[in-house]
């Protein structure tokens, strides 16, 4: 089969999901809580009820990525293009400005670090050409992961009503990036980076108040509301939950605390308030 067969065989898969499934989604709440390596859901609700995604569309732009880099098709080191659609995405970028260049591991750690939606363009632009092109490619792997609700559209989660998602489709896009790229995944434990002289702290403020936090992911549009992929562990039980669609990064970050303590006792005294092999999940005890 041929590349460009290849490309028309995923385009068409996609606009025949497309007509059949799309439903306009809404900001409503949601959380789903998964034991990583048993599988068992240890709490849902709302779980498969579409929503925004907003900056959590990064986690499957990294997965790509790091696919990439597995298959040779990238290097870290290799030097991508700001071109200036991706120099046009506002608000959190790197903004060195259209025609410049950064490394892939710089893109990375800036996705990672501070959600620069120029970075995930670029890269989406040197893997498929164009954001419309490696959106099709991000939904296919979507579907091969089993993430069988989720459409992309763009690279980094920046409003588009067709690009949609749930909770349960969010929490098994982590556990895949846990499970098949485990070096890598390490980088969502980053607090923050350098960038040619600059200092970024990163956006995930549960990793600085709650034990046992390492990543992975926060998002936030008005259309989206406040959401979070999470991954933790402690006394050898992993966990990984998503909180979707809250108020204000506050009641997120609160709710998914309270989600890791019921599950995570014995971080439970580490918590502080912020306002002062591929597992099948099964549901054990889903709630709406």
């Amino acid at each position: 089969m041929t590349k460009m067969t290849s490309r028309l065989i995923v385009a068409a898969f996609s606009s025949v999901f497309l007509l059949g499934a799309f439903i306009e989604a809404e900001a409503g709440q949601a959380s789903f809580l998964v034991d990583v390596q048993s599988g068992q859901v240890l709490e849902a609700s709302n779980q498969d009820d579409l929503n925004y995604p907003a900056s959590l569309t990064k986690m499957m732009t990294l997965y790509l990525t790091f696919e990439a880099l597995r298959d040779k098709r990238l290097t870290w080191d290799q030097k991508i293009t700001m071109s200036e659609n991706a120099e046009s995405k506002e608000p959190f970028k790197l903004a060195i400005g259209a025609g410049r260049k950064v490394t892939v591991r710089e893109a990375v750690e800036s996705i990672v670090v501070l959600s620069a939606n120029d970075s995930a363009v670029a890269l989406a632009e040197q893997l498929g050409g164009s954001e419309q092109t490696f959106g099709t490619l991000m939904t296919e792997k979507a579907r091969l992961l089993g993430m069988k609700d989720t459409v992309f559209k763009n690279p980094s989660g920046l409003p588009d009503p067709e690009q949609v998602t749930t909770a349960r489709d969010m929490a098994t896009l982590g556990v895949s990036l846990m499970r098949d790229f485990p070096e890598e995944f390490k980088l969502f434990s980053m607090r923050g980076f350098q960038f040619r002289g600059m200092k970024f702290r990163g956006h995930n403020n549960l990793m600085y108040r709650y034990n046992g936090v390492d990543g992975i992911k926060t998002g936030f549009t008005d259309a989206s509301g406040y959401n979070v992929v999470t991954s933790a562990a402690k006394d050898g039980r992993r966990v990984v939950g998503v909180v979707m669609g809250e108020k204000t990064a506050n009641l997120r970050d609160d709710k998914m605390a309270g989600l890791l303590d019921s599950y995570l006792p014995s971080a439970a005294n580490a918590t502080a308030s912020a306002t002062g092999g591929n597992p099948t999940m099964t549901d054990a005890q889903p709630t709406k």
